[in-house]
């Protein structure tokens, strides 16, 4: 049997800035600090009748829809679990028989958390954030373009890691963008971990059927909000060299919204205007820049590399690398 227990007390976690209390086991989030203490959670998370929750979907016509009275929304992933979102204060989650319980997790802190954070107006991007010297760098692509395999490079050079997979962008007291940490666990392909000169025989698979794993990352992990400086897009190239173009204006602003984490979501939370509002107020606060890579090799160092000295050069030349 795999499937999800809930706990019969919760545990307080912090994660994206937030202090999560929750009775699904999550083992990667940080505990936190004052969870003896008496401040409240901001976003508690608990089991729900999956039969109620069905019937209160199906009566909306979707699997992604608020419900009839309009706080609540639900969706739902099918063999694994349907989960409710209450004025992003609370998460209700109602496993489905025979779910396997990583499954339920996996999109409880994703999807879901996606959700919740553009419930609670915070824009989640699709990436992996680090820090170079005290500001945070986020890496988006299209699925299969590295990031998360850049981040961990950038960890492995003594860099910090502050988020990975989603990537939540706040603003300060000054209207600055910022990045709330998430949690000290990066998502790897056996292929990314053997180029980093890794085993993936220690870390354990993010799902029975696939070949990613989860990787702690300990000592590396950044638990504080950190100044949002710029964004690099990546993709892969035909050219053989690695290409590094700052982008300008309505560029920046594609960027940050085209790489929004579960974009699909925006009009059915009927967050179109404030999508583009806040997509725009990031973009105007940050350097943007695409990063191009040659579709075989390893090419994760000198990519680092290549950022690492951009930013040295306070990010105002274009570089090339062979």
């Amino acid at each position: 049997m795999n499937e999800l227990a809930f706990a019969e007390r919760p545990t307080v976690h912090q994660a994206f800035g937030l202090r999560i209390s929750s009775r699904v086991p999550l083992p990667e989030l940080p505990l936190s600090g004052d969870a003896a203490g008496g401040m409240p959670a901001d976003v508690a998370i608990g089991p729900a009748d999956p039969d109620k929750l069905r019937e209160e979907l199906e009566a909306c016509g979707s699997n992604f829809a608020y419900s009839r009275a309009g706080s609540r929304f639900l969706f739902l992933i099918p063999d694994t679990a349907v989960y409710g979102i209450e004025d992003g204060k609370a998460i209700a989650v109602a496993p489905l028989p025979g779910a396997d319980r990583e499954k339920v997790r996996v999109y409880l802190l994703g999807t879901c958390m996606g959700a919740m954070l553009m419930i609670r107006h915070v824009l989640p991007l699709h990436g992996s954030a680090v820090v170079i010297d005290g500001k945070a760098y986020a890496f988006v692509g299209d699925s299969g373009a590295g990031k998360s395999t850049l981040a961990a490079t950038f960890v492995e050079l003594g860099h910090r890691l502050v988020s990975d997979d989603v990537v939540a962008v706040s603003f300060d007291d000054e209207g600055c963008p910022v990045v709330m940490p998430s949690y000290p666990q990066q998502k790897l392909w056996r292929e990314s971990l053997s180029g980093l000169g890794k085993d993936a025989a220690p870390y354990r698979p993010i799902f029975r059927e696939t070949d990613k794993f989860a990787v702690p990352v300990t000592s590396g992990f950044s638990p504080d909000p950190v100044p949002l400086a710029g964004v690099f897009e990546l993709a892969k190239s035909n050219r053989e060299t690695i290409g590094l173009r700052s982008l300008r204006g309505g560029e920046r602003l594609r960027v940050v919204m085209q790489h929004t984490y579960r974009k699909e979501l925006v009009p059915r939370l009927g967050r179109e205007e404030w999508h583009f509002r806040t997509s725009a107020g990031i973009a105007g606060g940050i350097g943007a820049c695409r990063l191009e890579r040659p579709e075989e090799g390893f090419t994760a160092r000198r990519l680092a590399e290549t950022i690492i000295r951009f930013v040295n050069k306070g990010g105002h030349e274009d570089v090339g690398s062979a």
